[in-house]
């Protein structure tokens, strides 16, 4: 079902899952200043949106999946105004992080600049065959500036995430499934099905056990491990006083499945 209109981004839902498709194919799907700002309030409705349990972002076409920045902006811009886009982005894909619903990027081709980006601001990355990662921003004179200098070597290692800054230089989904960059390889045929039945396994599961799982991975990132475990006992006390602990445990010990009501 078509539930909004935009001019470069296609959003649609179908059951509990929303897809957003990025839908630029001529400019291979480039994360223009209206791109961004689509992706925010597409978004921001899944976010308020309770019949929704998770999301699937990926690019219309079959050649990629967003292929960085549009050039002709960065070519345009000045330094308080790529300040400006950067904060741009940065609320886009903390958004996506810390959505409080699972994000599965569908990597279906380029994931270039922006699109790397954008794909590790989401839970899991499941890539076609054909896909290829990259952060080329230094062979322009810049560097990432949608959080790729930072979530980059928190996925794959300093090492390796200043490799792929510094030389510019894009790998291929089987090299990014070796350094941790994506959960899974599929053929193409197969990404959208597969991700599907990703999403649709995490969301079998209780809605606020979800949401607090992942507060408790992103606050505790970077966290010196005591706080960070600290931050998990507080969490792991709001889930056990939901009513879906109640029903998850009587299910589990009456043998059924569970009815999670979000609660």
């Amino acid at each position: 079902m078509l539930v909004s209109v935009f001019d470069t981004i296609s959003f649609d839902i179908h059951g509990r899952v929303a897809v957003l498709a990025i839908n630029r194919p001529a400019v291979l799907n480039a994360l223009n200043h209206q791109t961004l700002v689509e992706l925010l309030q597409a978004v921001r409705s899944i976010a308020l949106d309770e019949k929704i349990g998770g999301a699937i972002i990926t690019g219309g076409g079959q050649k990629a999946f967003a292929a960085g920045a549009d050039i002709k902006e960065l070519a345009a811009m000045t330094p308080l105004g790529a300040q400006a886009l950067s904060h741009q982005g940065h609320a886009l894909m903390d958004m996506i992080e810390t959505l409080g619903k699972p994000v599965i990027a569908a990597v279906n081709g380029y994931a270039l600049g922006g699109g790397c980006e954008l794909a590790m601001a989401c839970t899991v990355r499941i890539a076609s065959e054909t896909a290829k990662f990259g952060q080329p921003e230094v062979s322009l004179g810049l560097i990432p500036g949608y959080g790729g200098t930072q979530r980059l070597p928190r996925l794959i290692g300093k090492g390796r995430a200043l490799q792929m800054i510094l030389s510019g230089k894009s790998i291929d989904a089987h090299e990014a499934l070796r350094i941790g960059l994506v959960n899974e390889v599929v053929p193409a045929a197969e990404l959208l099905a597969r991700s599907t039945a990703v999403l649709e396994a995490m969301m079998a599961n209780a809605p606020v056990a979800l949401r607090l799982a992942m507060e408790a991975v992103n606050r505790g990132e970077g966290a010196a491990l005591a706080e960070a475990c600290a931050v998990e006992a507080d969490l792991f006390a709001l889930s056990a006083a939901t009513a879906d602990r109640t029903e998850g445990t009587a299910a589990f010990l009456s043998k059924r499945k569970p009815v999670f009501q979000g609660a």
